[in-house]
């Protein structure tokens, strides 16, 4: 498929990239929503923990955060709000550990691990077969979720997808955050690594599982780690089995999954991306005859806020994401959910 560029219009007191970024990850407030919570056991005895929003099982939108995010983040309650609005259940899959209690295994979750949305779906699609099934994917989560569509070609039966501010080359985008004011997003999403890294440890020692709180004491000191470099070599790598930071990076990067995705997928970029450099973009001939790549002139990361009536912020991706979802989904089973 062609790249496509385009303009997209932000409120006229968020122009910067990095306003737009910030703005709705610090200001914006939504009344939480009536979701469900449910608790799979995963095939190593840890657990993953979903919010599933709608009653409609007829069609089913999976849901994936980004780092140091969960299926409390804005964006995310945001967009299953208006994803009900156009007559679509969602189910908000939490990474290991981000839910609000850590996980029972050292074991993470990073951007190349595609094990537990590959769980998550065939659980949902066990439960639901004749259910029409989406994925959205946000930055880590969307890089996850590309990656997953391109291992599994032809094997998944997902009716279409969307991928927002992917960071398609790793590499690329942990060297963007050592520079300039995007310095200020890395120590940020550091901490709350570490902060997330320490609660696991000692959960994992009081609980009794000592054995995989080892595993985390082999990995040294992380609280000295200053860029993305060396938590991902020294955390992890070490802790998922890859040679080091370059071996996690190459194998992970979701750019190279792109031509084997047979899924109906958009991918949203935003030129201005403060985690990223124009690097990143892949080629038109990078991108199978299923991917959609279009770039925006503004946004920042998981931004797009626009001007809505009498100056409220109007968040883009939430009309854009339903309206790419709503043109591809079986319109029988979409006009049974609205109805519902």
């Amino acid at each position: 498929m062609p790249i496509t560029r385009h303009v997209f219009r932000p409120a006229w007191w968020l122009r910067s990239p990095h306003l737009q970024t910030l703005y709705p990850a610090l200001l914006r407030k939504i009344k939480p929503l009536p979701r469900t919570r449910e608790r799979l056991i995963t095939p190593d005895d840890d657990f993953i923990d979903l919010d599933w929003y709608g009653e409609n099982a007829g069609v089913i939108v999976i849901l994936l955060h980004g780092l140091s995010g969960s299926s409390e983040s804005g964006y995310i309650l945001g967009l299953q709000k208006a994803l009900l609005q156009a007559g679509m259940a969602s189910v908000a899959m939490n990474f290991r550990g981000c839910s609000g209690e850590s996980n029972r295994a050292a074991r993470c979750y990073h951007s190349g691990e595609t094990e537990d949305i590959d769980f998550v779906y065939r659980c949902v699609r066990q439960r639901y077969p004749d259910s029409v099934i989406a994925a959205v994917g946000f930055s880590l989560g969307g890089n996850v979720l590309l990656k997953w569509l391109g291992e599994q070609a032809d094997k998944a039966t997902i009716a279409a997808a969307v991928a927002v501010c992917v960071p398609l080359l790793l590499h690329e985008c942990a060297s963007k955050l050592d520079k300039g004011f995007s310095r200020i997003y890395r120590k940020y999403l550091l901490d709350e690594l570490k902060r997330y890294m320490d609660i696991k440890r000692r959960s994992l020692r009081q609980n009794g599982f000592q054995t995989e709180a080892d595993k985390l004491n082999r990995l040294g000191e992380w609280s000295g780690i200053k860029s993305f470099w060396q938590y991902d070599d020294r955390v992890v790598a070490k802790l998922h089995g890859f040679i080091d930071v370059h071996d996690y990076y190459r194998r992970s990067s979701s750019r190279q999954f792109l031509s084997a995705i047979r899924v109906p997928t958009l991918v949203i970029q935003a030129a201005d991306d403060p985690f990223m450099t124009p690097a990143v973009l892949p080629e038109a001939a990078e991108l199978s005859r299923q991917v959609e790549l279009e770039i925006y002139s503004g946004g920042g990361h998981v931004g797009f806020v626009g001007a809505g009536k009498l100056l409220k912020a109007e968040y883009w991706l939430e009309s854009r994401i339903p309206q790419y979802l709503l043109a591809r989904l079986d319109k029988q089973e979409l006009r049974t959910g609205a109805a519902d």
